[in-house]
């Protein structure tokens, strides 16, 4: 029988003991609203959410080799009693393989972007312009501080608001894939906040990052709309900085749906008609995830790392499937 964990701190449990995958978004399965499926004498844990009749799976499990492909089997027979259908995303390339010989068409769905710290400079002509940013941001008045006080959630959180009205009357906030803050897990997570005049104007919270490429994830960012260019830059290097003292090796810059699609990424037995399609999306699809500007942001630190990642469907690759995990995401 499956069990349906309640509680956080067992998934946090394993997202850390578990790192085989090295999935740098891991942290992301103890947000909250997300359910999980475990074994009762098999250590780990499927982290997913209900989308109609698809259950959105985050990342393969995270899970020991030996009780890995137990979970998967058992989650998947679960699935079919209820009359569902299983589609994964973020999957690593590790889990893509075994997806893919569990019955799944596995394809690229984008890249996750990652810098090395150890060497890390702005220094030369490519980081000019980011420099430049930078400066003027602090000229301006803004001052950066790490902080653990959450006294500074409601000014966030407005900003927040106001971020997405700038989206658009029926833009509503990400979930699911993509990071929160001020919850159970918060003393986990890393908040820097831009101020001026002693209010605040922008944040970038991190997320730790577990396995081969520990470091800290560029995870949530929002700022107010302003004429002061280079708050989220400014933000970043402090938090570079002070990673950088710590010793910190990676800093993620976490998945971005439709980017880095490569041939060379694909499995042999991939769908080629949904590469074409994730090629299309990122030519054409603005309306459903800004990827060329995320990525426009991300390349700005000259990444070392593009770590592929992938889409899995039970059967077939379908346009539903694909679908659910938006809707799964709260983008419509």
């Amino acid at each position: 029988m499956a069990s349906t964990v309640i509680a956080a701190e067992p998934v946090l449990a394993a997202i850390q003991e578990f790192t085989q995958a090295d999935n740098p978004s891991a942290f992301l399965a103890v947000s909250g609203g997300n359910s999980y499926f475990t074994l009762p004498s098999r250590p780990g844990v499927i982290v997913y959410r209900r989308s109609g009749r698809f259950l959105v799976q985050f990342g393969g499990p995270f899970a020991p080799p030996e009780s890995y492909r137990d979970l998967l089997t058992a989650f998947v027979a679960m699935a079919r009693e209820e009359g569902l259908e299983v589609v994964a995303v973020q999957l690593q390339r590790a889990d893509a393989r075994a997806y893919a010989t569990a019955g799944f068409t596995v394809n690229q769905i984008g890249a996750s972007w990652a810098v090395g710290l150890a060497d890390f400079s702005l220094r030369g002509t490519r980081f000019m312009q980011l420099r430049n940013k930078v400066s003027r941001s602090f000229r301006a008045g803004l001052t950066v501080v790490e902080t653990t006080d959450d006294r500074y959630y409601p000014w966030l959180r407005e900003i927040d608001q106001v971020w997405l009205r700038g989206k658009g009357e029926h833009a509503r906030p990400m979930e699911f894939l993509i990071g929160q803050y001020g919850d159970a897990m918060q003393p986990y997570r890393r908040m820097f906040v831009g101020l001026i005049d002693e209010r605040p104007v922008g944040y970038i919270s991190y997320s730790p990052v577990y396995g081969s490429r520990a470091g800290w994830m560029h995870d949530l960012s929002r700022r107010e709309p302003s004429r002061v260019p280079g708050i989220m830059e400014a933000i970043n290097v402090t938090a570079i900085e002070k990673f950088r003292a710590e010793d910190v090796a990676w800093l993620h810059f976490g998945f971005t749906p439709f980017t880095g699609i490569q041939p060379e990424n694909e499995l042999p037995d991939h769908d080629p008609g949904f590469h074409q399609f994730m090629r299309v999306l990122w030519t054409h699809g603005e309306a459903v995830y800004p990827a060329r500007s995320q990525l426009a942001y991300k390349e700005k630190w000259a990444p070392d790392l593009v770590i592929p990642e992938y889409v899995g469907f039970l059967g077939g690759a379908s346009v539903a499937g694909f679908a659910h995990i938006f809707r799964a995401c709260n983008a419509f």
